[in-house]
């Protein structure tokens, strides 16, 4: 999509956007306060029904201004999600004692390999590798799942012109996202050693 009126949407700097919020947030994985627990697996599967709620409230009042205005409150939803779902992540991590062990590179492939698996699958985070990617490798990651992002954007933006149904629509998707996210960080960290 390129700029055909001054001022038009580009997806390129839709992406673009995407791809900088995506990189800050992999580059500040959150602390946990939570320790290594006894049954980790019921644990996890609690701290994810939480965030996953937590997340689809967010969502879904942040999908509540109507039209025009409420595009704008797209990016701030992702954003907002994605905080929640990297909390969550970390408190997986934590869980399941490999609190200090997080990496970006686990954080890329937790929070967006079921949306873009052919994108995070070269950084080898689901345990395949112990290597440590580049800045460079993770920014081109982060391009390409922004990319991917953006082009979902476009179903968040129609569920804008109809607020309250649009709004469950989106609660309900993020929802459902947060527990693959859940599921991912369950595959990392739930391995042994």
């Amino acid at each position: 999509m390129a700029k055909s009126k001054k001022g038009a949407v580009n997806a390129g700097d839709v992406s673009g956007k995407l791809a900088t919020a995506i990189m800050r947030l992999v580059a500040n994985i959150p602390a946990s306060k939570i320790k290594k627990q006894r049954e980790p697996q019921a644990s996890s599967a609690q701290r994810i029904n939480v965030s996953a709620a937590k997340a689809a409230l967010a969502a879904g009042g942040l999908a509540l201004p109507p039209g025009p205005i409420g595009w704008l409150t797209i990016l701030p939803e992702m954003v907002a999600v994605w905080r929640i779902q990297a909390q969550l992540v970390s408190d997986i991590a934590a869980i399941h004692g490999r609190k200090g062990t997080l990496r970006p590179e686990q954080m890329f492939y937790c929070l967006f390999n079921h949306v873009a698996p052919q994108a995070v699958r070269g950084l080898g985070a689901g345990g395949e590798r112990s290597g440590v990617a580049s800045t460079e490798a993770l920014q081109a990651v982060a391009r390409k799942v922004g990319l991917r992002l953006s082009q979902r954007a476009l179903g968040r933006g129609i569920a804008r012109w109809f607020p309250v149904v649009g709004a469950g629509f989106v609660g309900a998707y993020v929802y459902y996202d947060t527990t693959q996210v859940g599921k991912a960080a369950l595959e990392v960290f739930g391995k042994e050693g």
